[in-house]
């Protein structure tokens, strides 16, 4: 079917679905229930399993579900889509724990200094990934591994499948919302971050990310970050023992929430800190948060999405900052964007040699032609502003000014109102 075709009969599907969801009220009849036993007993009836592994995971799964009835305003759509989401990441902790309880291997794997990007999300983050993976040594998780990583035989056929699973999910979500795309281009085989990894814990900013759930994210970020670490670990260790060990390199602008939590479950842990001016990373930030959560829910308030993005994030890069004084120099290397936009293959060089890695013979031209193939705004273009998130540019730019000193960050030049200004890669 073709793309716009199939993007109009699932909006119409859509409608349909959330018209119902008016009629049952309308009849006295209430939507289908979150009930966190009732996922876990839909999950474990799937799977035939019972044992979720992690301590942790059912009080995450209640104060999530709790929000989300309360706070997050879901469709019947939604609701239903939301339902099938949380009981797939149940799937993926029973199943994670099969395969350790059947095989030691996969338990004694050791996650050896791990590298973690970070930075405020639009800062390339997402582009500087997947060029440290263009060195054949280097590991990332793919989208695939992080959708199933577990309870499947290692053979090339389940693998197939897995990969083909994975791609169908990805299809609905860019027809579910289409303008994603546009800021983050989905693909099944390309890195994924670490969101997607802590998700089956139920510790994870994604969901603030896809849902208005505040008083889930308040808890995320004063204390739900360990269960997190621990699915985030298991994952890895499983991805390991199916492929090799190598070196790992990770993303998640999301850790500058958890550097504490990290680094309670990677102590060796070293960081690279990407750095942009945040005038242009909180509206685009903001434009994520409203393009996902307007699939979910039938009400989403800009204004509310804005001042929420700026507030927290200005206070989780702070509480970050102050925490990476503890580690020694060797361990956080910065880089910024302007200087990786530029020169990218020699900023990825620059990093290699502040790990001590070799630069293998082939990477620079695997980067160059992968430079090459996802060119700029090749999936369309990306257009927020400030304004359209009722943010003013001297508040934001007082609020991030100590940030910006420290590493000297400009400001970018871009029209500060503009509704229709084009997001760059990130």
């Amino acid at each position: 079917m073709h793309t716009r075709l199939a993007d109009a009969c699932l909006s119409t599907a859509v409608r349909a679905f959330n018209k119902g969801d008016r009629v049952l009220r309308g009849l006295g009849h209430g939507p289908p229930q979150l009930r966190p036993e009732l996922l876990l007993r839909s999950a474990r009836r799937r799977t035939g399993l019972t044992d979720v592994g992690v301590q942790g995971i059912s009080a995450a799964l209640e104060r999530l579900v709790e929000a989300l009835e309360r706070e997050a305003g879901l469709t019947l759509f939604g609701r239903l889509t939301t339902r099938r989401h949380l009981v797939s990441l149940l799937e993926t902790a029973l199943l994670l724990q099969q395969d350790r309880n059947q095989s030691p291997a996969v338990v004694e794997q050791r996650i050896t200094a791990p590298v973690f990007i970070v930075g405020l999300p639009r800062t390339g983050t997402t582009l500087l990934h997947n060029l440290l993976v263009q060195d054949p040594d280097t590991r990332a998780p793919l989208t695939w591994e992080t959708m199933f990583p577990a309870g499947y035989p290692e053979s090339p056929a389940a693998i197939r499948r897995a990969k083909w699973k994975a791609s169908v999910r990805l299809a609905m979500a860019n027809r579910i919302a289409p303008d994603f795309r546009r800021i983050h281009p989905l693909g099944f085989d390309r890195p994924e971050e670490c969101v997607a990894l802590m998700a089956p814990a139920f510790t994870s900013a994604l969901f603030h990310t896809l849902y208005r759930v505040p008083s889930y994210q308040d808890w995320f970020e004063s204390d739900g970050q360990d269960p997190g670490f621990e699915m985030h670990l298991r994952v890895l260790q499983q991805l390991q023992v199916r492929r090799g060990p190598r070196r790992w390199v990770l993303k998640c602008p999301a850790h500058l929430f958890s550097l504490e939590a990290l680094l309670r479950r990677y102590p060796d842990a070293r960081l690279i800190q990407t750095h942009r001016d945040p005038l242009r990373a909180i509206p685009s930030i903001a434009s994520l948060n409203a393009t996902l959560r307007a699939a979910f829910s039938s009400h989403v308030d800009p204004g509310e999405i804005g001042r929420d993005c700026a507030l927290r994030w200005s206070r989780a890069l702070q509480r970050f900052l102050r925490r990476r004084e503890s580690l020694p120099q060797d361990r956080v290397m910065d880089v910024a964007y302007a200087e990786l936009a530029a020169s990218p293959v020699a900023t990825v060089e620059r990093i290699h040699d502040h790990l001590g890695w070799p630069f293998p013979p082939g990477a620079r031209e695997a980067m160059r032609n992968y430079l090459t193939a996802h060119a700029r705004d090749a999936s369309g273009v990306h257009r927020y502003s400030l304004q359209a998130f009722g943010l003013d540019a001297g508040q934001e730019a007082q609020r991030f000014a100590h940030y910006c000193e420290r590493f000297d960050i400009e400001r970018e030049a871009y029209p500060e109102n503009s509704r229709n200004h084009p997001e760059a890669s990130g």
